[in-house]
C-alpha cells in the first residue's frame, strides 16, 4: 500500500498559481486573479447603518407611491 502525502494549503495554492500562469499567460493570469479581490470593510455593519431608517411601513408606503 502506498503512502498518501498531503500538501499544505500553501503548497496547493502555489501549485495552482503556477498551473494557471502556465496555462493562461501573464496577462490573463492577472485578469483572472483580479476577479477574486476580497475588497475591504464589513458589508454587514455598513448595511445595518444605511438601512437603519427603513421600516416595513416606510418600504410599503414607498412602493405604493410608485
Amino acid at each position: 500500500m502506498s503512502e498518501v502525502v498531503y500538501k499544505t494549503e500553501q503548497e496547493v495554492q502555489k501549485l495552482g498559481f503556477e498551473v494557471l500562469y502556465q496555462s493562461l499567460g501573464a496577462t490573463d493570469f492577472i485578469r483572472f486573479m483580479q476577479q477574486f479581490s476580497q475588497g475591504y470593510g464589513n458589508y454587514t455593519e455598513d448595511r445595518q447603518q444605511w438601512q437603519k431608517e427603513y421600516s416595513v411601513d416606510a418600504i410599503l408606503a414607498e412602493m405604493n407611491e410608485q
